[in-house]
């Protein structure tokens, strides 16, 4: 039978090796130049600030096992890019469509929750998720054409999964990430869905891979 130190030291040897498992579901490279050239470094957790590892920037990447999220500015701040798994030799890679330069990114993260066959998001026509409402299970290039009669998302609960949201339709433009296990789930204006959001406009909006 085992004592409370017992259990105790048990469960951390648990939690400890269940750690180690999920750092193997995610692994970054990161290169301090273009078309993965100069200084590299490679990551199995988030990092809050590359310019803490002598890195000057990011301006390649290679994902091994994601997603992940890079941001434009150190601690997780400024226009952010959803990072599925492949190659990214220059910022136009993770930039797709979108029409704004980010030519370098300073954090990351790790995104834990994306369940691509898994995944269901409702978006009101309100803020704190208020008014009439629309679930979602499947991507959507075009949200008004798939009968969403407004630009604008004021406000979205995540069900389950993550997702990315993008101003306008075709996947361009700002991206937006929105994830089950932050916020737990819920985005009640525009205002939390990122640190670049300077409005409630999504016209379009897909699952993650993973």
């Amino acid at each position: 039978m085992l004592t409370v130190a017992g259990e105790s030291r048990q469960a951390a040897i648990m939690n400890q090796r269940e750690q180690m498992e999920q750092r193997g579901q995610w692994r970054i490279t990161v290169w301090e130049e273009e078309n993965f050239q100069g200084k590299r470094c490679e990551f199995m957790l988030e990092c809050p600030n590359i310019l803490d590892r002598d890195f000057q920037k990011i301006r390649s990447i290679k994902v091994d096992n994601g997603p992940w999220v890079g941001y434009e500015y150190p601690e997780y701040q400024g226009q952010q890019f959803i990072l599925e798994k492949g190659d990214y030799p220059c910022y136009q890679a993770w930039s797709g469509n979108s029409s704004y330069r980010t030519e370098h990114l300073l954090s990351f993260r790790p995104i834990k929750c994306a369940k691509h066959s898994d995944s269901k998001i409702t978006l009101y026509e309100c803020e704190d998720m208020m008014g009439r409402k629309f679930e979602m299970c499947d991507d959507y290039p075009s949200l008004q054409a798939m009968g969403w009669c407004s630009k604008e998302v004021p406000s979205i609960k995540v069900n389950s999964g993550a997702w990315v949201g993008y101003q306008f339709p075709g996947y361009r433009g700002y991206q937006y990430i929105f994830e089950r296990d932050r916020r737990q789930g819920e985005y009640r204006n525009y205002n939390e869905f990122g640190t670049q959001a300077h409005s409630n406009q999504i016209q379009s909006i897909r699952r993650i891979q993973h």
